[in-house]
């Protein structure tokens, strides 16, 4: 039918070029951007999933930091028990020589100067140490002060390992250390000794009776030193456990929030090409339709 008032040619037209105009501007936009995802309107429950898919990776990320802060930690303080090893096997050696029949007074008494001497650098690395501002192994066992306890002589450690709330871990060094700081009080002579009187009976080389007797001591000093080690290592292992997994984790949950969000551009590229072509295609026709009207006018001339 024809008509002035309405044509059906020309609304049919104008429709196909607006859906085409829409379409067009989206494929456009998403190449642009290069997110599948830029608003609600294009995938309301994509957009939900992929922001709790973002926000878990972010926090993972984070979660990786902070396990390898921590294994910079544990490991600053191996290092520390490392030479507190190696002083008490220095310690072992003057003790066994002093407790030696054939060792004069003079003998022993130097032997003694060194005992000391090596016995402050241990409590200086056990009680002094610092680590990111923080005393790392000072263990109190009196009420804290001021200057008190250390990170892992303070309380329980929590490690945060993961982006939710109940991935952590947990783990108490008090019990090494506590063991260590007993046998290190009956095996060195420091006279300062965190937590106890001034020192352990017997921590003399002035004798041969006194010497044997720290030869057994400084040997349990040692072993609880190499307990406390291995607690650090073993923790140490667990979080680079957790730091791969959690890289594992990450990688899989950006690659699930990418298949979201993410354009693809080939599909929206012959999306766009297409779009384009029916939007000349629409444009010509509308043309054409307002034309129709002609027609009408040669009917009642």
């Amino acid at each position: 039918m024809l008509s002035l008032r309405t044509s059906l040619a020309s609304l049919s037209s104008q429709n196909a070029l607006r859906r085409a105009s829409s379409t067009l501007a989206t494929s456009q936009t998403r190449l642009s951007t290069g997110y599948r995802v830029n608003s609600a309107m294009d995938d309301a429950a994509g957009l939900q999933l992929a922001t709790r898919l973002s926000a878990q990776s972010s926090g993972m990320a984070v979660a990786m930091r902070n396990t390898q802060n921590g294994i910079s930690m544990l490991q600053t303080a191996d290092g520390m028990l490392d030479e507190v090893s190696n002083l008490l096997t220095r310690l072992g050696e003057l003790a066994v020589q002093a407790a030696d029949g054939s060792s004069t007074q003079a003998d022993r008494d130097a032997l003694h100067a060194e005992y000391v001497t090596q016995s402050k650098q241990i409590d200086q690395i056990i009680n002094e140490g610092v680590y990111a501002g923080k005393y790392l192994m000072r263990y109190i066992v009196a009420p804290s002060g001021p200057d008190g306890p250390g990170t892992l002589g303070d309380s329980a450690i929590t490690f945060q390992t993961g982006a939710s709330a109940k991935e952590t871990i947990n783990i108490d060094f008090r019990p090494f250390l506590g063991r260590l700081n007993g046998s290190l009080y009956y095996a060195i002579d420091d006279e300062s000794l965190s937590g106890f009187p001034v020192d352990g009976p017997g921590t003399e080389l002035t004798s041969a009776e006194s010497a044997n007797a720290l030869i057994g001591k400084i040997a349990e000093a040692a072993d609880d030193v190499g307990a406390l080690r291995a607690q650090l290592g073993a923790t140490s292992n667990r979080l680079n456990s957790v730091f791969r997994n959690l890289a594992n984790v990450r990688n899989n949950t950006e690659a699930a929030r990418g298949r979201i969000v993410d354009t693809d551009f080939a599909t929206e590229a012959a999306n766009a090409t297409q779009d384009q072509m029916l939007t000349q295609s629409a444009s010509a026709m509308l043309k054409q339709s307002n034309s129709l009207s002609q027609l009408v006018i040669t009917l009642v001339q």
